[in-house]
């Protein structure tokens, strides 16, 4: 007799079938399939460089705190845990959504499992999550994507299973998950609003009102109470960015790229796949079950509509719905061997055609033609350049004006990389997301060396800064030796003076949210 045994059993226990559906046995090939996503990633780690992203986090985790502008503690956290270990170094920061990805893989294989799938159906799950692009890219990078999307698979599986057993007593397993996931990105609480409404939707009322629900539901709100702390005294800072971002990457043409970009979130060789997840999900007749129909309908609406240009945000729902998917093809696969081989190749054709948009496999001067479907390579290279030109800047400013004298970046990819890798620079400054919040540097300063970026980022010419300074005058450009045009190419560096106001009080013009 179990722990959840003396604890006793709800109506909802009470009424489900006295004997479960048998359950498969766990396929382990689904972890070497996981190790395998998880070597190749640490294997190609440091081809290229640190992401802007990946030294903002940085400098989030140098200045730790409850919560940040644009994401919660979780990820700053496990880079000030990385820097504690090892310094700054990227294979190191790298391994945590390296190991993210292996855990999501298997996490896809349990949950076929889950979902009555014997070991074809639990491998297909694993190969269909470990070749999709956005697993492969978005694992690449150290940040709150993969952390985000496995938070995502872990809250899917406690369904499932509640689904598939009607136990809600591990409805605070499922806390425990969404807390973590809070604890790191906000996406998966509407993840988890969603699925509450759709089981409510697919007549599961009585598996969310009990006991274990709401005990699970009070564990996550205590993992969210730092970041609603911070929020509160910082002026709900996120729900400022937000708009921003709705206003960035909503309106009519991103949503038709959202529709567009959904068939990129897993091989292209298994859209199928995932279609017939869904619709076995729907046809199952379990509420929890549908419940996750219901949760990717809801969210596939609301992101569409509000940040359409961010077509990974319902990335994490297609982890569950190939898994659904897997299980649901396998006796069609089973009816003819070969099925299963040629769904196999038709996945590696479809890899082998997204591996060079999503991770750093050609040489850096070969991937300016991924930028338009994908900017993150090419936002991985040139910060050493940036740095040493800045430095070249600073240090050509006599002794006394450097006195007097602040960095002052345009984003928080350009503050980071010359605090991060600019040994013996001045820490930078900058008005971006949490960087406003930890001030304008010396508040009497007289001069500004303003880092601004090229044409592609909207530019940072000497007009804006104009308004703010009585002398500005660009005395460097911007440039990577790989002739890559991203957000730095073509931006200049500024040596700004004659401040129209002291710098303290030019200070909250430049606060800036995205």
């Amino acid at each position: 007799m179990t722990v959840m045994n003396l604890l006793g059993r709800t109506p909802v226990e009470a009424d489900r079938d006295a004997a479960e559906p048998v359950i498969a046995p766990f396929d382990r090939r689904v972890i070497a399939v996981g190790a395998v996503v998880c070597a190749v990633l640490l294997a190609l780690s440091t081809r290229y460089g640190f992401h802007r992203d990946e030294l903002y986090f940085i400098e989030c985790a140098r200045h730790l705190q409850a919560s940040y502008v644009d994401q919660p503690v979780l990820t700053p956290l496990l880079a000030w845990v990385s820097l504690k270990l090892f310094g700054v170094s990227l294979l190191a920061l790298r391994l945590w959504p390296a190991l993210a990805a292996w855990a999501t893989v298997v996490l896809a294989g349990l949950t076929a499992r889950e979902f009555g799938g014997g070991r074809r159906a639990q491998l297909l799950a694993a190969v269909s999550t470990a070749t999709m692009p956005v697993v492969l890219g978005g694992d690449h990078l150290f940040g709150p994507t993969a952390f985000d999307m496995l938070a995502w698979a872990a809250l899917a599986l406690v369904v499932a299973k509640i689904g598939r057993t009607g136990d809600v007593r591990w409805w605070p397993a499922g806390g425990l998950v969404l807390g973590l996931g809070l604890a790191n990105k906000h996406s998966v609480g509407l993840f988890a609003v969603a699925l509450v409404i759709g089981v409510f939707l697919a007549g599961g009322r009585r598996l969310v009102l009990n006991r274990w629900f709401f005990a699970g539901a009070v564990i996550a709100v205590l993992f969210a109470v730092p970041d609603i702390w911070w929020q509160a005294q910082h002026h709900w800072a996120t729900i400022a960015m937000s708009g921003a971002l709705a206003r960035e990457n909503g309106g009519l043409v991103n949503m038709a790229n959202w529709v567009i970009g959904q068939l990129a979130m897993s091989a292209l060789a298994l859209a199928g796949v995932w279609v017939a997840g869904l619709r076995s999900l729907w046809r199952s007749g379990r509420p929890a079950w549908r419940g996750l129909v219901w949760a990717y309908a809801i969210l596939f609406v609301f992101f569409a509509v509000t940040t359409g240009g961010k077509i990974y945000y319902l990335a994490g729902a297609y982890i569950y719905l190939l898994a659904a998917g897997a299980v649901a093809i396998d006796g069609w696969l089973a009816a003819r061997p070969g099925r299963f081989r040629r769904l196999l190749r038709a996945t590696a054709v479809s890899v082998a055609i997204a591996v060079p948009l999503v991770l750093p496999v050609l040489p850096p001067g070969d991937v300016g033609w991924t930028q338009t479907i994908n900017p993150v390579l090419a936002e991985s290279a040139g910060w050493p350049q940036l740095v040493s030109t800045v430095r070249t800047v600073w240090s050509s400013l006599p002794a006394g004006q450097r006195a007097s004298a602040v960095i002052f970046a345009s984003n928080y990819g350009e503050a980071g990389a010359i605090n991060v890798l600019g040994s013996g620079l001045p820490q930078a400054v900058s008005g971006h997301n949490t960087y406003w919040w930890w001030g304008p540097g010396n508040p009497r300063a007289t001069t500004v060396v303003a880092v601004m970026p090229g044409p592609k980022d909207g530019g940072g010419d000497a007009a804006y800064l104009g308004h703010f300074f009585s002398s500005v005058r660009a005395v460097a450009t911007l440039s990577n030796p790989y002739g890559l045009h991203n957000q730095e190419w073509g931006g200049h560096v500024y040596l700004c003076t004659g401040p129209r106001h002291p710098w303290s009080q030019i200070w909250p013009q430049l606060r800036q949210y995205s």
